[in-house]
């Protein structure tokens, strides 16, 4: 009887300090939210969700929500590409088996360094280029070729007359026209040259009358 007792007691010490060591099991509670961009209000989608607890990844939606089972106190990260890493711990006294969090993501500016391409692969090739270049005309090159006289010509031939040009090339055509007209004038009364020459054959004739009477 002796030893059944001190077995019993061994036993029953044994068992409460296994259950003393043994870690409390902690809850599961759903963990939902949305994603959003922190200065424009917008969705991000596809953010991994990693818990950093049970090492466990997801992706979050097109509409930036997602949802998943965890336990109070785990520790959940936000990556996107383009934005920096947002990080949310669950609260450990929670009292209902959900939480609902608003995850705020910031756009992250990347500055590139600077990138120049040249088109010589060698130097050789930049030395041949840079002889053979041809150097711009400056201003007062560029003002002689077109004040010279075969740039002159060429606009002359080329441009079209202004309506200044048009209007006095008319008045000295129509004035032309009119003095032509009053010189080849056909009938004799109108023109002035045969009224002059019939007064002359008048005073001859009677010139002439006059002296054949004497």
């Amino acid at each position: 009887m002796k030893y059944v007792f001190t077995f019993l007691l061994t036993f029953f010490v044994i068992s409460a300090f296994a259950q003393q060591q043994e870690p409390a099991r902690k809850r599961l509670i759903q963990f939902s939210g949305i994603i959003t961009d922190v200065d424009s209000n917008r969705v991000v989608p596809y953010v991994t969700v990693t818990n950093m607890n049970t090492r466990e990844q997801r992706s979050a939606n097109y509409k930036g929500y997602f949802s998943f089972v965890a336990h109070p106190g785990d520790t959940i990260d936000y990556t996107a590409v383009g934005f920096t890493k947002a990080q949310v711990i669950i609260p450990e006294d929670l009292k209902e088996e959900k939480y609902t969090a608003l995850v705020k993501m910031k756009a992250e500016i990347i500055y590139l360094p600077t990138v120049r391409v040249y088109p010589w692969a060698t130097v050789e090739e930049f030395t041949k280029d840079f002889l053979s270049m041809k150097i711009a005309d400056d201003d007062v090159e560029i003002a002689r070729k077109n004040l010279s006289s075969k740039s002159i010509g060429g606009m002359m031939v080329t441009l079209q007359r202004d309506a200044g040009e048009i209007s006095g090339l008319n008045w000295r055509l129509n004035h032309d026209r009119a003095l032509n007209k009053n010189m080849v004038q056909t009938n004799p009364l109108l023109n002035p040259f045969a009224w002059g020459k019939l007064m002359q054959q008048i005073f001859s004739g009677d010139k002439t009358r006059k002296e054949d009477e004497n």
